[in-house]
């Protein structure tokens, strides 16, 4: 059963120079629907192209084109709207948003408005301290991505490239119940890896697979909680909307600058104008770009070129029905099959291949212990090597056979370290390591005695002090370790030091 009890996380209180003053964010999410081909032509969605050369006639806006929808993208839209718990509407309808810039070649982007494929839905943003905050998806519509403008090729000349215009992105628009940048980044980063688990989007944020725009607004203590009872967006403050912010770093960084901005205007007397503004992450500060556009100034009006687009709630049901477990799920799953903690299983289920990594080598064997080898011995050597988990050079079945040789007593843990580092570099069998190179562990307890023996002989003076205080006695321990080259079983050794101390 799913687990999603939580403590809510405190707003974050910002104190200005005369008040308290407390954040409101709401984002609006722009995630590249993962699909070969674009939202209303067969071009290519290849990243990395040479410049306009996945770029069909009805992506240029050549005249007499016709989009023609492609099926998959829809699938995708409603898949990752059932993975937000969301509502899909069965009926929806494109419009039209009219801007003209050089990259939009129409003078227009296809997109939903009035009514959108999926309505409202929840995400639960956990903090990774025991808090937890459920933000509100007001519903994601479906819309073409513009083409893009270069401006440092040539001084006198811009260019454009027109192979992302078309791709179809999913809009993701929040309520605006994020209450702090730390929640603005984890919430990004909990819709990245529910897109991922659903195969719905690669989020990658580098090559402007995910990105954000950002609304942040401030308030006094006690506003919030008035919005929330009445509904009412007028307890809360004027909102700026920050563009195109792709890096969760920058995010909480532009809502940090933003929100002192707007609380130095409020108590200097000034009001906040609602506007689109940019962060420039080296000056550190948000720039004004343009008055913040209503619905009406785009001019929507429904597209023409297009029927509203109606589905069929079997269909529907066949894509939930094909849904993989979610993180949330897989999660709390992990505690309750393996007996992890909160920590461990979140790390584990941070992506569906780690997660199914770590399945693999916990198969038939203690769950704790394999999560410790996974996370700190696996995830620690890869992190330094920067290599993801699919490169491992350790497969699960070799990690898992490490873990078989220190449960059947063949290894100590400390030798089991080094034979992790030879299957790592090598490749080779853990099993054929510990064989050829003889580290299988000293189990005869007349041969680990004699080693004991001598130790304590060889040294009266610490053996003295180790029967006034039993806590020295781990320095024999060490010493008998050594002696034997790690081979010997640490349980035997230290239960005949122990006997061996008191005489």
């Amino acid at each position: 059963m799913l687990d999603l009890s939580y403590d809510l996380p405190k707003p974050r209180v910002i104190a200005g120079a005369k008040h308290d003053w407390e954040l409101v964010i709401g984002m609006e999410v722009h995630a590249q629907v993962a699909s070969n081909a674009k939202l209303f032509s067969g071009a290519s969605t290849q990243f990395g192209a040479e410049p306009n050369s996945n770029v069909a006639f009805i992506d240029a806006a050549m005249p007499g084109m016709l989009p023609v929808i492609n099926e998959y993208c829809i699938e995708q839209a409603v898949r990752t709207g059932l993975g937000l718990n969301a509502q899909i509407h069965l009926k929806s309808a494109f419009d039209r948003k009219n801007y003209f810039y050089p990259d939009q070649p129409a003078g227009y982007q296809i997109s939903q408005l009035y009514h959108p494929i999926v309505g409202e839905g929840e995400v639960l943003v956990e903090l990774g301290d025991g808090t937890a905050r459920p933000v509100r998806v007001e519903r994601i519509h479906m819309e073409q991505d513009a083409g893009k403008s270069i401006h440092d090729m040539d001084p006198d000349m811009s260019f454009v490239d027109l192979n992302r215009a078309g791709v179809c992105l999913m809009e993701i628009v929040s309520r605006p119940d994020i209450r702090s940048a730390e929640e603005a980044a984890a919430y990004i980063l909990k819709l990245r890896q529910i897109m991922r688990y659903l195969g719905t989007c690669d989020g990658d944020m580098q090559n402007g697979n995910l990105r954000a725009d950002v609304n942040v607004s401030v308030c006094r203590p006690g506003d919030y909680e008035r919005y929330r009872e009445t509904g009412d967006f007028g307890h809360l403050g004027t909102r700026c909307e920050i563009k195109n912010m792709n890096s969760t770093r920058f995010i909480q960084q532009a809502i940090e600058v933003e929100a002192r901005r707007q609380i130095a205007i409020l108590e200097a007397g000034g009001e906040v104008d609602q506007e689109t503004r940019g962060f420039d992450p080296v000056k550190g500060e948000t720039r004004t770009q343009r008055s913040k556009e209503e619905a009406h100034d785009y001019r929507y009006f429904p597209d023409p070129d297009l029927l509203p687009l109606e589905i069929e709630q079997d269909w529907v049901d066949q894509i939930k029905a094909t849904l993989p477990e979610l993180p949330d799920a897989k999660k709390a799953r992990f505690i309750n099959d393996f007996g992890l903690t909160d920590y461990d299983a979140s790390v584990l289920t941070a992506d569906l291949d780690s997660a199914a990594y770590f399945e693999s080598v916990a198969a038939g064997r203690d769950g704790k212990t394999a999560a410790n080898w996974v996370i700190n011995e696996l995830f620690g050597r890869l992190k330094k090597d920067d290599k993801d988990i699919d490169a491992s050079p350790v497969t699960p079945a070799q990690l898992g056979g490490i873990i078989d040789l220190i449960a059947s007593d063949a290894i100590s843990g400390k030798i089991a370290k080094d034979v992790f580092e030879i299957t790592y570099t090598t490749g080779r069998d853990p099993a054929e390591i510990v064989e050829t190179e003889g580290l299988k562990q000293v189990t005869d307890t007349g041969a680990i005695e004699a080693a004991v023996d001598e130790i304590i002989a060889a040294n009266p003076d610490q053996v003295a002090k180790a029967q006034e205080n039993p806590k020295l006695a781990g320095w024999f321990v060490g010493q008998v370790m050594k002696a034997t080259g790690g081979k010997a079983n640490p349980k035997a050794v230290n239960e005949l030091v122990a006997q061996k101390l008191k005489g």
